[in-house]
């Protein structure tokens, strides 16, 4: 059809036609709450590059993850921020660690609210990598034990769901393995399938203390210019026994998105991280654009592109927008 037969601007005349013929609808049920957890009592210390964001004691941790919920947002996800580090995570995985402690009081205090717990070692180990190292290396198998243990922890703290971050090679069949064998076979995983070494992680290494201390994390998470390979390390982790899949960053890899979306039928996750999340809020400050339409626009597309579920810090900001809208 071609113009003057087809006008394609009569139906975007008024607000009431724009609804009707909307491809893409946003709602709260899409969000997941990225939360950091850390010790101490009546402890809110605001993360600068993330404004609005705060490490938070268990009691500030409940009120916060209540409101999420009163909002509509249906799942938190939980990053800790240990007191001690050593080489091998130990912190991780103890039963008084900040996250199971975390888990146990929001299972307690919002029961309904899915609480998902990030499995990773970074934020443990005195180095910052993600897998126990030998020399400067990154031993892939030594860390799959670590993992499974962690993630049993956060099991049997009350966890809802368990998404592995490390990016080693196996980790969800070890994960999987050890979760069956304990009875927590009605867990599900969420795998951060295929996670890039972005430079978008930033404000989020501040927020978690989690900056290796030397090298970085090219030998494990993904070269961003990679797609086939993507698509690679999501097949293995369906193969292996994930429930979700994630797309990390989620802005800059679209692409990846849309292309796992058409090649996958497990449910999709995109992770809006901080990064993404810093630039419109530093943006928005300086006054160079409107933050809430950018925020919005922003999540739309990362819907559109074929995200089920986003993990975004933007989460309780545009649920409100959603319920003005």
């Amino acid at each position: 059809m071609l113009f003057p037969d087809y006008r394609p601007r009569r139906l975007r005349q008024s607000e009431a036609f724009r609804r009707m013929i909307r491809e893409t609808v946003l709602s709260a049920d899409d969000f997941i709450l990225p939360l950091f957890a850390i010790g101490g009592k009546d402890v809110k210390n605001p993360i600068p590059s993330m404004p609005g964001h705060c490490q938070l004691s268990t009691e500030h941790l409940v009120k916060t993850a209540k409101e999420a919920y009163e909002l509509g947002i249906p799942a938190v996800i939980l990053f800790g921020i240990p007191e001690t580090k050593n080489a091998l995570a130990t912190a991780a995985y103890s039963k008084d660690g900040i996250v199971q402690k975390a888990v146990s009081e929001l299972k307690s205090k919002v029961p309904d609210l899915a609480v998902i717990t990030d499995v990773c070692l970074c934020q443990y180990t005195d180095h910052g990598h993600c897998g126990v190292v030998e020399g400067h290396i990154i031993d892939n198998d030594a860390t799959l034990d670590l993992l499974a243990r962690t993630a049993l922890s956060h099991a049997k703290a009350g966890a809802d769901m368990v998404a592995p971050s490390d990016m080693m090679d196996g980790r969800v069949t070890e994960i999987r393995n050890v979760l069956d064998e304990n009875n927590f076979s009605h867990v599900p995983i969420m795998s951060y399938a295929a996670k890039y070494c972005s430079a978008y992680y930033g404000p989020f290494r501040q927020a978690a203390d989690s900056a290796p201390k030397f090298g970085d994390r090219r030998t494990y998470q993904m070269d961003p210019a990679n797609a086939l390979e993507a698509i690679r390390e999501v097949t293995m982790d369906v193969e292996e026994g994930a429930d979700i899949i994630m797309i990390k960053p989620a802005l800059p890899y679209l692409d990846i998105i849309c292309r796992v979306r058409q090649e996958i039928d497990l449910p999709v996750a995109a992770y809006n991280v901080s990064g993404e999340y810093a630039m419109i809020k530093a943006a928005e400050e300086k006054g160079w654009l409107d933050g809430k339409r950018a925020m919005m626009e922003m999540l739309t597309a990362i819907k559109r592109a074929g995200a089920d579920m986003i993990l975004t810090y933007f989460a309780m900001d545009a649920a409100k927008e959603l319920r003005r809208s």
